[in-house]
């Protein structure tokens, strides 16, 4: 019965996105990459921007890169924006594109800065100004509430982003949900915890440089004293999680309106390394501990109830079944 929902599902899925106009910024990203793939699954037709060209991406490993319209532009390009959605009609936008790293933040903070709060209110104005789009989803973070004492953060938690990548997110959340609020613009927002996955080529993040490291024979590194704890989910529910928002904003529904995504497991750095190694099966290698990472909120992590109670969405992975994935998909890439 579970498999026969499960199909019925998928169908449901493609009808809804069938031929549908969707356009998705920083599609060659770890997130874009996969949900791109995803949605050209289920039909929909595609509209990509992408500002560098990066052949290592997912989106261009699985050639998906050309079974989609590509748009070569900024998101801080203003005219570059208000063009793609009337020449290609959009219906839905999936708001990406962004800095996403927080050490770069920290040493030049203001191309960051640019791209996710600037590039933020151009994709919003242009989108505004377009009258057929009837839903936009913009990429947030749990970065974006900062530091609290009260842990898990909920929905209602305030938003106190105090270093240059938290920032730039606290931002980029409240003006997504202010043109909401003034304008009537059908955005929601979404806050997910620390996605990892395949075709995340950011070596200095934890999971792919510590996958890198173990899949060579080298011990991993952790930048941190190992004790900051986070909340790790898999790229794939986290696609399911977008297309989930994206179909439950039918006629106007959850504008406004932000959820948290995550795994609702938090787990310290040094329990995610070792989880890792021991996926990796190089029981062997222990990690070196430099306790030297800055600007790095101690701990962070979401509740997901809102999610589960309004859209019914659910992780499919465990911890363990997504590192075993991502590490299939980095042997792999190592290999070449």
């Amino acid at each position: 019965m579970g498999k026969r929902r499960a199909v019925e599902g998928l169908g449901m899925r493609k009808e809804f996105w069938q031929d549908r106009k969707v356009l998705v910024t920083g599609c060659t990203g770890l997130l874009g990459s996969w949900l791109t793939d995803e949605l050209v699954k289920c039909g929909a037709d595609v509209v990509g921007v992408v500002r560098d060209w990066v052949p290592q991406s997912q989106i261009v490993r699985a050639g998906t890169i050309d079974r989609i319209k590509v748009v070569r532009a900024d998101v801080t390009d203003a005219e570059a924006m208000v063009r793609v959605f009337s020449d290609y009609e959009i219906d839905t936008c999936i708001h990406l594109a962004a800095q996403t790293t927080v050490g770069i933040a920290n040493r030049s903070p203001l191309p960051t800065f640019e791209a996710n709060v600037r590039g933020t209110w151009l994709v919003l104005e242009a989108a505004r100004r377009w009258p057929g789009l009837t839903r936009l989803v913009v990429a947030s973070s749990d970065k974006a509430y900062g530091s609290h004492e009260t842990l898990p953060y909920t929905e209602e938690a305030p938003l106190l982003g105090n270093h240059p990548y938290d920032v730039s997110k606290t931002c980029a959340d409240v003006i997504s949900r202010a043109y909401a609020d003034t304008f009537g613009l059908p955005v929601a927002v979404t806050r997910c915890g620390n996605m990892y996955g395949g075709g995340d080529l950011n070596w200095n993040r934890v999971v792919p440089g510590t996958i890198r490291s173990v899949l060579r024979g080298q011990r991993p590194v952790i930048r941190s004293d190992g004790t900051l704890k986070r909340d790790y989910i898999y790229v794939k529910d986290i696609v399911h999680a977008y297309l989930t928002l994206a179909e439950a904003m039918d006629g106007g529904k959850h504008k406004g309106e932000a959820f948290n995504f995550g795994l609702d497991a938090p787990k310290t750095v040094l329990e995610l390394v070792q989880a890792i190694i021991a996926q990796s099966g190089r029981a062997d290698l222990e990690p070196a501990i430099l306790g030297e990472a800055p600007n790095e909120i101690q701990d962070q992590y979401l509740s997901s109830e809102k999610a589960h109670r309004v859209l019914g969405w659910y992780p499919k992975h465990s911890l363990e079944e997504g590192l075993r994935e991502t590490i299939g998909w980095y042997r792999e890439f190592l290999r070449q």
